[in-house]
Parts: C-alpha cells; structure tokens; sequence
C-alpha cells in the first residue's frame, strides 16, 4: 500500500513564493518519475513539473524560470519551489508518483491535492 500526501500550499499574494512537498509512504521498491499537476475549476488537469528518478526535469511553459521541481530519492520526497507566483497559477495542486512496491508491482499514484491560492 502506497499513500503521497502533499503540504505547503495555501495563500500567497502576487509575486510570492511557496513550497510544496510531497511525501511517499509504504511498501515502495523504486520510484520512477514523479511529476506535479494542476487543475484549477473549470479546466483540464494539467502538468506542471516532472522529474525523473535520475533528476532530468521538464516544466510547463507557463512556469519555466519561476518554477524548480527536485526530489530526494533517499527520502522517497519531491518538492516544488514556485517563486513570482501568479493569480493564474491559483489551482488545487496534484503530486503524482510512478512506483514500484514490494511485491513487483508498477502503479501510478496520486496524492489528495493542496490549494494555492495567489491573490491581494
């Protein structure tokens, strides 16, 4: 059994920054690529960050040069540094994980969301 839980979301006034992690718990072998989503209401679910386990990234362009996505392997941990936020960036903010557990089985996990709120 495998659980992401997410932290560090909440409001933050434009220009802000924020951190959010994001923790992987249970009977984990290995973790591929973990990745932050987005979905803010009224729109599609949407990618934001993604790192693989060796540490390549890739961002949305709507984020790139504000956003930094990293991870600790030892610690089963991916963290995002948002800096010079935006109110579009205001959404419900997803930490998604490929994982293999103990027995050999591959799943693609998500955590249960935190909000980030960017207003005055």
């Amino acid at each position: 059994q495998v659980e992401l839980v997410e932290s560090g979301g909440g409001l933050v006034q434009p220009g802000g920054s924020l951190r959010l992690s994001c923790a992987a718990s249970g009977t984990i072998f290995s973790i591929n690529a973990m990745r932050w989503y987005r979905q803010a209401p009224g729109k599609q679910r949407e990618l934001v960050a993604a790192i693989t386990s060796g540490g390549n990234t890739n961002y949305a362009d709507s984020v790139k040069g504000r956003f930094t996505i990293s991870r600790d392997n030892a610690k089963n941990t991916v963290s995002l540094q948002m800096n010079s936020l935006k109110p579009e960036d205001t959404a419900v903010y997803y930490c998604n994980a490929q994982i293999t557990t103990i027995p050999m089985r591959y799943g693609n996990y998500w955590g249960q969301g935190t909000q980030v709120t960017v207003s005055s």
